[in-house]
């Protein structure tokens, strides 16, 4: 199947990159986040993008390679969940509001993924890293009040992940 092939595709894409803290390959994170999409109303290409959300970020994939492979579809979708910041845009703090404007602009459905992301993330962060999660929490909370199309079921789980609001 399409997801099949999107699963081999990124696990061969990030190779032999591990996951920060936990050093495990880092393949089990889009996993997680393609897990957590399919408890929500969801359709394949969503599926797809959520295992596919870091290649074009964190490996030489480009979003050309995505659509030509899987549509156009999944590739835009791709497309809404890939940074669009770069390091001469300025500091962390410039970086993310200029991500987080790219992600308000987004389809309900890559919304739906990213908090996706949020969620899984945000358990890896709190645990292994306090200090860095103060940080990550507040940019998690400007990023969740403007995911407004995103799944209402997954908004709320990735609210009390940072407390509520």
């Amino acid at each position: 199947s399409m997801l099949d092939e999107v699963l081999k595709f990124a696990t061969l894409a990030h190779g032999k990159q591990k996951r920060k803290y936990t050093n495990d390959p880092y393949i089990v994170h889009p996993i997680a986040v393609s897990e957590i999409v399919k408890t929500v109303p969801h359709t394949d290409e969503m599926v797809a993008a959520a295992l596919l959300h870091d290649v074009v970020e964190d490996t030489p994939v480009t979003i050309q390679e995505i659509e030509t492979k899987f549509g156009s579809k999944v590739a835009e979708l791709v497309g809404w969940l890939t940074d669009i910041s770069k390091p001469e845009d300025g500091n962390r703090k410039t970086r993310k509001a200029i991500d987080r404007e790219h992600s308000a602009d987004a389809p309900a459905e890559a919304q739906t993924i990213k908090v996706a992301d949020l969620i899984h993330n945000s358990d890896s962060i709190a645990v292994h890293d306090p200090n860095f999660w103060k940080v990550y929490k507040e940019e998690k909370i400007k990023l969740l009040n403007v995911l407004s199309k995103a799944d209402k079921t997954l908004v709320r789980i990735a609210q009390q992940q940072v407390g509520g609001f």
